[in-house]
């Protein structure tokens, strides 16, 4: 009786573990922006959205989820050959989504490895129609080119290919170094105009600047003399209206003449004092002055003939 209770519990024990297995494989959660493919019996059935769904055992099953958020693969560097017979290493990034759960389960095996081939192949193809210059320069253009097949040949694979960028562009060493050195060169050519510009905008600045100086000293130079010039013209017009407002005679002038004679002798570089021939006219003055002053004036002389003038070296 014993042995026969023991065997019924573990029967019982037995179809509980089978109801919960049963019960666990036949309720599954698809997590959010994930797709199930589930197979009945072997053949496709339906595509699973998110959410809680529930399964026959034993006869569905569902395949690993597949993950529709944009993708981002980077694959390794790929030995690419220019126009001009140089081999470049270049780098891609690869952003795609699946757009078609059920394209991507049954009409590709591996998709991953069949957009890294087909970038590669893709790749060789835009490149080698470039030359190396053109290959550093023209990324925007190839990454058109490279997303425009990619997109159009993994269509049928339910993948949509948003993006192809090229992350690096690897001339040999020996064209590096010559592009180093050519890029130097470059910059010193460069650096030697400039340096060139600048020092013939120096001279000019220089010049011009000299220039406005002499013309504004000279300017100045002009200004004075003219305002020198009008200041003894002004002097001796006071001394001419002064003079002619003193009324002068004859024998004021004519002392005031005597007194001026000895300063066209000053100075130590005069070595000739040349008389001129209005001194008799003066002392004629002088004499007649002194005669009328208080002695007997001296009866006039015969006119004589005007003598020329003397020189006293």
């Amino acid at each position: 009786m014993n042995s026969n209770g023991f065997g019924v519990t573990v029967v019982l024990v037995v179809l509980a573990i089978f109801v919960i297995v049963v019960l666990l494989r036949s309720v599954r959660i698809v997590p959010q922006a994930r797709a199930g493919i589930v197979e009945r019996l072997g053949k496709y059935n339906r595509t699973l959205n998110p959410g809680l769904t529930l399964l026959i055992p034993f006869v569905d099953r569902l395949l690993p989820l597949l993950d529709l958020r944009e993708q981002v693969v980077s694959f390794p560097p790929q030995p690419v050959i220019t126009e001009d017979n140089l081999v470049v290493s270049i780098d891609t990034v690869v952003y795609f989504q699946i757009t078609e759960p059920r394209a991507a389960t049954y009409e590709i095996a591996n998709y991953i490895q069949a957009v890294e081939q087909l970038t590669t192949t893709t790749l060789r193809n835009v490149v080698g129609g470039l030359n190396l210059e053109e290959a550093l320069t023209s990324r925007d253009q190839i990454n058109g080119q490279l997303r425009g097949v990619l997109d159009e040949a993994t269509g049928k694979w339910g993948i949509r290919v948003s993006r192809v960028e090229l992350k690096a562009i690897d001339p040999p060493l020996s064209i590096q170094d010559s592009m180093e050195k050519q890029m130097r060169a470059e910059r010193d050519r460069r650096a030697a105009i400039l340096t060139a510009e600048g020092t013939k905008q120096s001279a000019i600045l220089t010049a011009e600047g000299q220039r406005q100086a002499e013309i504004l000293k000279a300017e100045g130079d002009a200004q004075s003399s003219i305002l020198r010039a009008d200041g003894e013209a002004q002097a001796i017009q006071k001394v001419f209206d002064a003079i002619h407002a003193g009324r002068p005679d004859h024998e004021l002038l004519a002392y005031q003449y005597l007194q001026t004679l000895p300063k066209l002798a000053e100075g130590t570089s005069n070595t000739l004092w040349v008389i001129p021939s209005e001194l008799t006219e003066a002392l004629k003055g002088i004499g007649g002055a002194l005669g009328g002053n208080g002695s007997p004036a001296a009866p006039p002389a015969p006119p004589a003939s005007p003598a020329p003038s003397s020189d006293v070296q």
